[in-house]
């Protein structure tokens, strides 16, 4: 099984670039997008018939969004947490198989000046305190954009970025608190080393020059990693400012 997360920083825009054709090229089992930036009815009619497409659009308009396309009808989907506070901004997508929950999620950013960096810590704790009750029905995936650089090798210029969002303590004890949890970040099971990023500014060459932030993931129960084959990182995939990343369990 092949699953793929893709942050395309607005549905519409990628489809105008490479979307269709990477869709066909890749043709992943389960495809998670995150920052849509639409509803469905702007681009439902677009899609393959093998996919059945189900969304999670903010209720501002143009804004977040998470989007799932499945080739296998789920048993359930959720589009929400169950905090009111949490669940107006089309960020949580998640859809109950028969063997594992997948749940797709674009992590609030902090902001430039950290303004949301409190906000962001209690949708940290209650996300983790979602997954955990998840878990105890049944092994989770979840990906995204988590919107953290775990660790200093997770980013080109750790040391220029100590406070920068994305880069905050409190931010990547967060992620900290994910793997504390049990959960499995899938990358780094089989990449130990730098230079691996999912997120490039679209500033001063930066994608080109491989200057880049690792802030897109899959993370795992820890059951269902004697399942995992393969986690890998698409940086060759252009259409975003993120690059897909993907996973492949037996």
């Amino acid at each position: 099984m092949k699953i793929i997360s893709w942050n395309v920083n607005g549905l519409r825009a990628v489809l105008k670039k490479n979307f269709l054709e990477f869709l066909d090229a890749e043709k992943p089992d389960i495809l998670c997008l995150q920052e849509t930036k639409c509803t469905p009815d702007q681009v439902e009619q677009l899609w393959p018939a093998t996919y059945t497409t189900f969304w999670n659009s903010a209720e501002k308009k143009g804004y977040s969004g998470t989007a799932i396309f499945t080739k296998e009808r789920p048993l359930k989907v959720t589009p929400h947490i169950g905090v009111a506070e949490h669940d107006k901004e089309g960020r949580v997508l998640t859809a109950e198989y028969k063997d594992f929950f997948l749940v797709n999620v674009y992590v609030p950013n902090s902001k430039r000046e950290l303004e949301r960096l409190p906000y962001r810590q209690v949708w940290d704790k209650d996300f983790l305190a979602y997954l955990k009750k998840l878990e105890k029905k049944k092994p989770v995936i979840f990906c995204g954009d988590l919107n953290v650089a775990h660790t200093e090798i997770d980013l080109a210029n750790p040391k220029a970025n100590v406070r920068n969002h994305g880069f905050t303590i409190e931010e990547r004890t967060g992620f900290t608190n994910f793997v504390n949890a049990g959960f499995v970040d899938t990358f780094r099971e089989f990449e130990k080393g730098g230079g691996h990023y999912t997120w490039w500014s679209p500033m001063s060459g930066a994608r080109s020059r491989n200057v880049g932030w690792r802030i897109d993931y899959f993370l795992i129960s820890p059951s269902l990693r004697p399942r995992l084959k393969q986690a890998y990182i698409q940086p060759q995939i252009l259409g975003s400012d993120h690059c897909p990343v993907g996973i492949e369990l037996t």
